[in-house]
């Protein structure tokens, strides 16, 4: 029998504390490996270096820092995990790992970072609920 894994998508948000929450009570349940998803902003495509590539480590920094308190949450509560750092857009790439991973589950929450951001672009749990092939946990 496989294994079963859950995508875990946080931002760093008061919800992303809610879902980390969520997350370790199923995958103690399931006797699940959670893959925690976090996409930070896009590289820089127009620097020359060496900007590009101080503007590159700074932003898998605050990356690495926004979600050591969930894989620390994570690894307290003994679950099995890998992290994902990824490129936005957060709506496309979560369902992308979920797939590549072959998730049972993705868990997100209902609201990020910025809710005047989901307003205006669409939110990223409704392009998540709408374009993976997986079942969709949303947290309030």
């Amino acid at each position: 029998m496989t294994q079963k894994k859950i995508a875990v998508a946080i931002d760093g948000s008061k919800h992303s504390d809610k879902v980390i929450d969520t997350a370790i009570e199923y995958a103690k349940l399931l006797t699940a490996k959670v893959i925690l998803v976090h996409c930070h902003k896009k590289f820089p495509t127009i620097l020359g270096e060496p900007q590009r590539n101080e503007a590159i480590v700074s932003t898998l920094r605050k990356a690495e820092t926004t979600i050591a308190p969930y894989t620390k949450r994570l690894h307290e509560a003994d679950i099995d995990y890998e992290e994902r750092l990824m490129e936005e857009p957060a709506g496309s790439v979560i369902p992308d790992v979920a797939r590549i991973e072959k998730c049972d589950l993705i868990i997100v929450g209902s609201r990020g970072r910025t809710n005047l951001e989901g307003l205006l672009l669409g939110s990223v749990t409704n392009r998540v609920l709408h374009t993976t092939s997986c079942s969709v946990l949303v947290v309030k």
